[in-house]
Formats: structure tokens, C-alpha cells, sequence
């Protein structure tokens, strides 16, 4: 079934399309075929340098984070430009990485160094905080949630996957709102080898019922599924490609897209109904992405933070370009 917000944000975008760029496409296509890119809406300020994205599916209304200052951004269906919903530094919050919006209507942020905050969409009202403890050599940056309500959260520096469950999330808001993160899976002996400095697990998404996740290790260029039953973590069988600077993941219908960073490329699979084969069917490069870092997916279009990360920001020197924003992709 369709969802009637993602189809508002499609049609809003549609409707107000008046030029777009095309880029060379991985795949031998006719030109009329060709993903199209154009602005979605732009976000306030000089030095964003956005990172996540989420939906409310409830509403329409999309959410997209600030890795420079950790200021969370909403933009509402067909609106040219998004307004700040949490400012820069709320709550102790020095980034804005991974976001998600759950159903019951609270939006979890992932702060890179500290862990993530949970806070209730109609009040804006913090509800609760969940540290990560150990060493402090951590880049936590993306988030999943299951349908039963667990939270999962990569940390790219050390290879760990952390848990919250909904028990957690519960007995935090009721005793102070302080929790701490679970390290729950390490997939340090499954990655390929790579410098310690390196950043691994990326991305990540839960499958439809809540039986596997799916994480990128976006230097090794693998994808890994890790089976919430068993607590087996093994590589899905790439065919077609890899999954090389693959940062945000984006999974509907048994369709996997992939946002990979500094390429300016995005990529789309199909994936096997058991989540252990995903078979590329897509591959669309064009500049203007802009260091795409995460995506979100609807019926019509493709939402894309374009970061700038090469821009000024944390991987390259320069001046951004002014506005930034996040962009439509219709056709992928």
C-alpha cells in the first residue's frame, strides 16, 4: 500500500519541478529513463553541514540533522525551506547523525560522541538519554528501529552495533530519563581488514518483520546481515557491485538503496526474501548530490541529504555552497 504522506512529498516535488539535472547512469538507459535530481528544500543557515534524515509517516513531515552544531531541521510537505525544530547544542547535543521517527511519535537523534536522545514530536520535550560508556575513541551514526520498538545503533570507529529495546526506552522515562547504550553485537572479526582509524559500519535498517538487520561497512565496501534470532552476523552475497563509501541505507519492498558519500552516487538492489543476497539493479552518479550521506525513500522520489562534507566540512577544505539543502531524486 502506498503511503498518502510519502505520495504528498511526491507529488509536491513533481508538481514543482521546473528544471533538473541528469547525470550519467551506471546502467546502459534510455535518456527519458534517467534518475533526475532537483532541490526538495533547503535548510536555514551558512554552515549546516546536514547528516540524517527521517519521516514522520504520520504526517509527512521530514526531519534532517546537523552534523556541524547537532540543530535538528523540519521541513513540512511541499515547504521550499525547513525551519529549526531543535536548536544547536539542545540538550547537550553537539551533532546531529542518524535520525529516526517511531511510531508513537518521538524522534530519536544520534549525538556522534555521547550516545542518542529521545524527544516527543508534539511538545518537543526531551524524554529521555541513553550514554555510551567505555572508551571514548566512538563515532555513533545511524540508527533502526525494529517494529516491536529496538533501537540499533552503529559506532563506526569500533565495528559495535548498541541496543535499546522498548523495555529500556519505557523504564528510562519513567525513573529520570537516563539510560545507557547495550553493546549488543561486534562485528569487528567479521569485517575485511582495515586501518584502525578507519570508519566501518555506516548504515543500517531492519527488515519489514524484525528478523535481521542489514549494515554497510562502508570501507570495506561489504554489507552485513545480522540475524535477531540467532545472533549470527554473515556478509550478504553482493551481485552486481559493492558497497564502497556506502554511508545511508534506505530499505522498502525488498528494495535496498544505498547513498555512497564522497562518489556522489546512489545505488539500488534487490534483495533476496531472505535478506542473505542483494542483487544491484541501479547505479546513478551526478554531482550536484553533493556528498549524499543518507536517504529516504517514497513512491515517487528519493529524498538525499546532500551534506557538502567535502565542502568546508569534515572531509575536505572549501566554502560551501549557500543553500544548503536536501535534494529530490525522481526515478530511482
Amino acid at each position: 500500500m502506498l503511503d498518502p504522506q510519502k505520495v504528498r512529498w511526491s507529488t509536491a516535488l513533481l508538481a514543482a519541478a521546473a528544471s533538473f539535472t541528469l547525470a550519467g547512469c551506471g546502467e546502459s538507459a534510455p535518456a527519458a529513463s534517467l534518475p533526475r535530481v532537483e532541490t526538495a528544500f533547503t535548510l536555514p543557515g551558512d554552515r549546516v553541514y546536514p547528516e540524517g534524515i527521517a519521516l514522520d509517516e504520520r504526517t509527512g513531515d521530514i526531519y534532517v540533522g546537523s552534523f556541524a552544531d547537532g540543530t535538528v531541521y523540519r521541513a513540512t510537505p511541499g515547504a521550499p525551506s525547513a525551519e529549526v525544530f531543535l536548536p544547536a547544542g539542545a540538550d547537550g547535543r553537539r551533532t546531529a547523525n542518524g535520525l529516526r521517527v517511531d511510531p508513537h511519535g518521538r524522534l530519536w537523534v544520534i549525538d556522534s560522541t555521547t550516545g542518542v536522545t529521545v524527544y516527543d514530536l508534539a511538545s518537543r520535550t526531551l524524554l529521555a538519554r541513553f550514554d555510551a560508556t567505555g572508551p571514548a575513541d566512538r563515532f555513533l551514526n545511524d540508527i533502526a528501529l525494529t517494529p516491536e520498538g529496538t533501537a540499533y545503533l552503529t559506532d563506526s570507529r569500533r565495528a559495535i552495533v548498541y541496543r535499546i529495546t522498548a523495555d529500556a526506552l519505557t523504564e528510562a522515562m519513567s525513573t529520570g530519563g537516563h539510560g545507557e547504550l547495550t553493546e549488543t553485537f561486534d562485528l569487528n572479526p567479521s569485517l575485511k581488514p582495515h586501518d584502525p582509524g578507519s570508519y566501518t559500519l555506516n548504515g543500517i535498517v531492519a527488515d519489514p518483520t524484525g528478523s535481521y538487520l542489514l549494515t554497510v561497512d562502508s570501507t570495506g565496501g561489504d554489507l552485513y546481515r545480522i540475524d535477531l534470532t540467532t545472533t549470527t552476523i554473515s556478509k550478504v552475497a553482493l551481485e552486481g557491485g559493492d558497497l564502497a563509501l556506502g554511508d545511508g541505507l534506505d530499505l522498502d519492498a525488498g528494495t535496498l538503496r544505498v547513498a555512497h558519500n564522497t562518489e556522489n552516487t546512489l545505488s539500488r538492489w534487490v534483495l533476496s526474501p531472505d535478506g542473505t543476497t542483494a542483487t544491484r539493479t541501479g547505479r546513478h552518479h551526478d554531482d550536484t548530490l553533493a556528498t549524499p550521506t543518507t536517504l529516504v525513500h517514497g513512491p515517487e522520489t528519493t529524498l538525499v541529504v546532500a551534506s557538502q562534507f567535502d565542502n568546508g566540512g569534515p572531509l575536505g577544505p572549501g566554502v560551501p555552497t549557500s543553500p544548503f539543502r536536501v535534494s529530490a531524486v525522481s526515478g530511482f
